[in-house]
């Protein structure tokens, strides 16, 4: 990551009973334990999507307290990560 503009930057999609539980709410709650900024919205296939920015570290732990707190609603997820330019200053419900 020589650019300073670059970030880190994870994504992941929940598969399982994951809306109409407050499954956002609570992923919310848990990004202000971490310097992450990003979103996490309901998808219209049944789908929650969690994208998050910031050190690769961060990101990670993050998605591993989302996946251990709320593990009895996910039956599945799916992630990808990399680097790209910075998009977010804060994190969100969409």
């Amino acid at each position: 990551m020589n650019d300073p503009d670059s970030i880190f930057y994870l994504t992941a999609y929940f598969s399982g009973h994951v809306q109409g539980v407050g499954f956002r709410y609570s992923t919310a709650q848990l990004a202000k334990g971490y310097e992450v900024t990003g979103f996490v919205k309901n998808l219209a296939d049944g789908r929650v999507e969690l994208e998050i920015e910031g050190d690769k570290k961060e990101c990670r732990q993050m998605l591993a307290s989302v996946d251990d707190e709320l593990d009895a609603y996910i039956r599945k997820t799916e992630t990808s990560e990399g680097v790209r330019p910075k998009r977010f200053t804060t994190f969100r419900i969409a």
